[in-house]
């Protein structure tokens, strides 16, 4: 029984998802269904925590201040209904959740941006082997004649 459960949740897990961490300034892409129709709504802020580990049940707490007033939303990481998840800035902390935010004013209240590269590394090109010209045609190199020594003359005489 307990293997039909793992692997129905197995099913369930999106590959896509990036590495969220809290500190992450991210961009949700949420599908929103009004009637017969369907479109998609990105809310954008801070990462406050992660929950509930890597599994189906994993959430993340997002923080956002529009016109003054802080919003808060949880996001079901694996929900059919987030389209994506895209990371926009990733910044420096040492806190797994940064609840202290929710109180903090003005300068508390920044977070010191971190620099990450989105993109997966690039694979080093194959390095060729440097052949070296076989000595069958020298080529001919000007010789360069040596200067001929002038006589210092002793600066007292």
């Amino acid at each position: 029984m307990q293997t039909k459960i793992e692997t129905f949740n197995a099913s369930l897990l999106k590959t896509d998802i990036p590495d969220i961490r809290s500190g992450d300034t991210v961009q949700v892409h949420q599908r929103i269904k009004e009637g017969d129709k369907e479109r998609i709504q990105v809310f954008e802020g801070l990462v406050l925590a992660r929950k509930h580990g890597r599994g189906v049940n994993a959430t993340i707490t997002v923080r956002k201040v529009s016109q003054g007033v802080g919003i808060e939303r949880i996001f079901p990481i694996h929900s059919p209904m987030i389209a994506k998840i895209e990371i926009v800035k990733r910044s420096k902390v040492r806190k797994a959740k940064l609840y202290y935010l929710r109180t903090a004013k003005g300068k508390k209240a920044k977070l010191k941006a971190k620099e990450f590269n989105l993109e997966k590394p690039e694979e080093p090109a194959p390095v060729m082997e440097e052949t070296k010209p076989e000595e069958t045609t020298p080529k001919e190199q000007p010789q360069e004649q040596p200067a001929p020594a002038e006589e210092q003359k002793p600066a007292g005489a």
